[in-house]
């Protein structure tokens, strides 16, 4: 059998050519931290205004963030998440304890996310139908896609 020219339809890959540009992750934090100003953004990512710009302009025609004048002299902007922003943010929780136990294990984990009950918020995926957490042996895949399986292109 020949390989696929085109690669199996995910929507894992799509979202990542939308929000898996360096810094794009890094903005929707800050949006969502409240840190929606261009000078905020600058000082709390560190990235280059000019590349951050981009990422910007690219996360707003996404729809993802909206942007909001807050001064008309000298025109300046602020971004805030939209819905699918905010849909974004248990991405963002969730690399976010991915990172605090598998790289920052020894050094201390630079932010805690407090929930309305006090507690520390962790993150954790569940079945949406009975409520139990999601656990990888626990998942099958059905590939919805013609032409594709679990294990790649189906044959001809």
């Amino acid at each position: 059998m020949a390989p696929s020219k085109d690669p199996r339809p995910c929507s894992i890959a799509d979202a990542l050519a939308l929000v898996g540009e360096k810094y794009s992750l890094l903005v929707l934090r800050e949006v969502c931290l409240g840190n929606g100003r261009f000078d905020q953004l600058v000082r709390n990512i560190g990235a280059p205004r000019d590349i951050l710009a981009t990422r910007l302009r690219r996360l707003v025609d996404a729809g993802i963030l909206t942007k909001r004048p807050y001064s008309e002299r000298p025109q300046r902007f602020e971004y805030r998440p939209t819905q699918a922003g905010y849909e974004l943010e248990p991405v963002l929780w969730t690399l976010k304890e991915w990172g605090d136990r598998h790289l920052r294990a020894d050094s201390g984990i630079p932010m805690v996310l407090e929930h309305h009950c006090g507690s520390e918020f962790v993150p954790v995926v569940t079945c949406r139908a009975c409520g139990e957490e999601a656990r990888h042996r626990e998942l099958t895949a059905h590939p919805q896609a013609p032409g594709w399986t679990v294990g790649g292109p189906a044959a001809a």
